[in-house]
């Protein structure tokens, strides 16, 4: 667990967060508000997230719940100023795994990440991922589609393994670029659906739907 989101729209916060987290190893990135923060959270690149409740755009409340409405089981710390048990209770019932107030020192916020770490690590490994009739062997890189045997190429098999992380649910192209590519990606590019293409005709036509003006889905 070294990729880290940081949903934080305070600048000094976020980048005393990030220089410490960084300092110790970890891979950190800066959200600014909850659109970011979802956006990001939802592409499956992240081991752990630091969220503030009082971001604009959606609060944190509305990202934790709408990350678990879509069963994204990413590990959430909340770091904010709110201190009243309401609060507290209303973040923890709504999914967040830990709750730490603002003002905060350093060293028990990366306690707590470790703790999250560990916690995770003793989790059994997943090493295939199913739908249906469709399985990705996460140790071989290989598909099996019905009784067939496909091989992949590596961005194939990061596209396809997204899906699978994450199926009924709508990736929009953003998502799925800053996932397989990179954010320094051209968004402007249609390498996505040259690539979706190309699992279909691996993988059946029927395997991966189209959603208009909005992305693709594993149905």
């Amino acid at each position: 667990m070294n990729r880290i989101l940081i949903a934080e729209d305070e600048e000094r916060i976020a980048s005393f967060v990030q220089k410490g987290l960084r300092a110790n190893g970890f891979t950190t990135v800066v959200a600014e508000d909850g659109d970011l923060a979802l956006g990001h959270a939802l592409t499956g690149g992240f081991d752990l997230m630091v969220l503030d409740i009082g971001l604009p755009g959606r609060d944190g409340f509305t990202v934790l719940r709408e990350l678990r409405e879509a069963r994204v089981t990413l590990p959430v710390i909340v770091l904010t100023a709110r201190d009243s048990v309401r609060d507290t209770v209303a973040g923890l019932e709504g999914g967040a795994d830990d709750w730490m107030t603002k003002p905060f020192r350093f060293e028990e916020l990366l306690a707590r990440v470790r703790l999250r770490r560990r916690t995770a690590a003793r989790a059994p490994e997943v090493t295939m991922l199913r739908s249906g009739t469709l399985a990705l062997d996460l140790r071989t890189r290989r598909a099996r589609a019905e009784d067939r045997t496909v091989d992949l190429t590596a961005r194939e098999f990061v596209l396809l393994e997204m899906f699978l992380r994450h199926p009924g649910q709508v990736l929009s192209r953003e998502q799925i670029l800053s996932h397989v590519w990179g954010y320094d990606f051209d968004p402007g590019s249609n390498i996505v659906d040259v690539y979706v293409r190309a699992l279909r005709r691996k993988l059946g036509a029927e395997r991966l739907e189209t959603v208009r003006g909005m992305g693709y889905r594993l149905p």
